[in-house]
């Protein structure tokens, strides 16, 4: 997996002009006003068309991040002028128009694609419905709340949660830090949310939020305790912050190319073995790490690589859901309570759930994934899938009972 940045590089040098040489010779001003133009119903004369068509196959990194800037702005309930409601809704036309051309100009599927089953979310199916022989619920049985035990579990890990020095004891000007864990998605993903956040009034000023997810490192990389974690080390350091002050992790983790494991369940038990490595990794880095919000990947079926299209990005759920089922029945390799033994792990709970079936509008959160919400592999997400993720993130720790008495500013 690699960020943005190359795949916007690819995206340029698919026109057949340098990188820097297509960019100079652009006027993107006049290509938001084509896009305007063409999404009004006017009629493009032939020298417009072919503009724009260039425009549409080539999206500067600048452009992106512009974007995105606007997005969090309005997330945080700014106005956006004219001009910058047509940037937005330019760029999310662009970026519809790219992936449309990257799956119809592609030969034939790509290795290990497959037809997608129309699965139900999760979370929707009860203790009733039934995927390939999995029952619904986060948790199992139709449940979508922890069980009664691990939830009084997770309420006592969160209740040691406090601002700590950088030597991880107790102080009242000390820090609390949320780190992410992941790949490629997960930091495009988690920038976003650390930008909205950092924003916010509701977010505790004792809260450090760092990104520690890293393009291109899947989860097998992370579960053999690489150079990886070094680089995690780097970040914290330049936050001013430190290992023991680590307190909360979010983790989204998944493997490159699932399909060369084999059919389901067998690519999910192997996920679920590099998460449950991951986890007891980041308790040997991070001491007093508390507790760890897992999330299962977004929605892929617009994908046209073999990176991880679906039904793969859906299945990974079970991989989660797997992990917290084994240290909710006890497995000493995930024990959180040293009153049980030496403990491996923190305490696992499920973060918020980001999979949705396409354009397919879900009731309970009005979550849907359209084309424009992907980069043109139909993998990464874009500025706009990037906001939906970020969003989750935020109504997640700022409501959620497992998470707002840390993350949320005390009154």
């Amino acid at each position: 997996m690699r960020v943005v940045a190359l795949a916007c590089l690819c995206l340029m040098m698919s026109s057949g002009l340098p990188a820097q040489e297509n960019q100079k010779a652009f006027d993107w001003e006049k290509a938001w006003t084509l896009m305007q133009k063409k999404l009004g119903g006017q009629q493009l004369t032939p020298d417009e068309s072919t503009y724009l068509g260039r425009a549409t196959s080539i999206t500067p990194r600048s452009d992106l991040t512009a974007v995105e800037a606007l997005l969090i702005n309005r997330q945080l309930g700014g106005k956006l002028t004219a001009k910058e409601n047509a940037q937005v809704e330019g760029m999310r036309q662009i970026l519809r128009e790219q992936l449309a051309g990257a799956r119809e100009g592609r030969a034939g599927k790509p290795e290990g694609e497959r037809t997608a089953v129309q699965p139900k979310p999760l979370d929707d199916m009860s203790a009733k419905d039934e995927y390939k022989g999995e029952r619904g619920g986060l948790y199992g049985a139709g449940r979508n709340l922890p069980p009664q035990q691990h939830r009084a579990a997770a309420k006592k890990e969160l209740a040691q949660i406090r601002s700590l020095d950088a030597k991880g004891k107790p102080d009242v000007n000390g820090k609390i830090v949320l780190l992410s864990i992941g790949m490629s998605n997960t930091t495009q993903e988690f920038s976003f949310f650390k930008r909205l956040a950092e924003q916010s009034p509701l977010k505790n000023r004792q809260l450090v939020i760092v990104d520690g997810a890293q393009g291109g490192r899947t989860a097998d990389q992370w579960a053999e305790g690489n150079e990886t974690w070094s680089v995690v080390a780097e970040r914290l350091k330049a936050e001013g912050v430190t290992p023991q002050q680590v307190q909360a992790v979010w983790l989204k983790a998944a493997i490159g190319r699932p399909a060369r494991f084999g059919e389901y369940p067998v690519h999910t038990r192997k996920l679920q073995e590099n998460l449950q490595r991951i986890v007891q990794i980041a308790r040997e880095h991070f001491p007093n790490l508390r507790i760890v919000y897992l999330s299962s990947r977004i929605y892929a079926g617009y994908a046209n690589t073999p990176l991880n299209p679906e039904p793969y990005a859906y299945e990974s759920a079970f991989a989660v859901r797997g992990l917290l089922q084994e240290q909710m029945a006890g497995k000493p390799e995930l024990n959180y309570d040293l009153a049980k033994g030496g403990v491996k792990a923190p305490i696992l709970l499920w973060g918020p759930y980001l999979w949705a079936d396409g354009t397919k509008v879900r009731g309970v959160n009005g979550l849907a994934w359209a084309p424009e919400d992907f980069m043109q592999d139909g993998t990464h997400p874009s500025p706009f899938g990037r906001e939906k993720v970020a969003r989750m993130l935020y109504d997640f720790f700022t409501s959620s009972p497992y998470a707002r008495s840390w993350f949320v500013r005390p009154r």
